[in-house]
């Protein structure tokens, strides 16, 4: 399997889900913290043709955007997370499940943080599919 082939089979740039704008929304919101604080987050989500502002407190951006979705009757539960660094990117691969089925997903980016929601969004919308 060519990695193109790889690429667009498991980090799928189209779906009926796609993720926009993502910010946290706190005034203070460091990469590292002592001990399990929530942080607020919000996002712009594009699903099919609705666009809607998702926001949500969680312990961090997975948890955050898992959560937005399950929202939006998109369950995805993180099952496996593997995050490498390949030289300027990130690549996160993930398997996700909806209770019904589970999928590999993956994503690239070279924030690592984007890399990990891509990611999501890429097993989301392969689990919409196998439905």
């Amino acid at each position: 399997m060519s990695w193109q082939t790889f690429h667009d089979m498991y980090a799928p740039d189209s779906g009926p889900l796609r993720l926009g704008q993502w910010a946290c929304t706190d005034e203070d919101c460091p990469a590292t913290r002592l001990g399990p604080q929530p942080r607020h987050y919000q996002a712009t989500l594009a699903i099919g043709d609705r666009i809607s502002t998702a926001s949500v407190a969680a312990s961090g951006p997975v948890a955050a955007l898992t959560a937005m979705l399950y929202d939006h009757g998109i369950p995805v539960e993180m099952t496996a997370f593997h995050q490498i660094p390949t030289g300027e990117k990130t690549a996160t691969f993930i398997r996700g499940s909806n209770g019904i089925r589970d999928e590999w997903a993956m994503g690239v980016d070279a924030d690592a943080t984007q890399s990990a929601l891509r990611a999501v969004i890429a097993c989301a919308n392969r689990l919409l599919a196998a439905s």
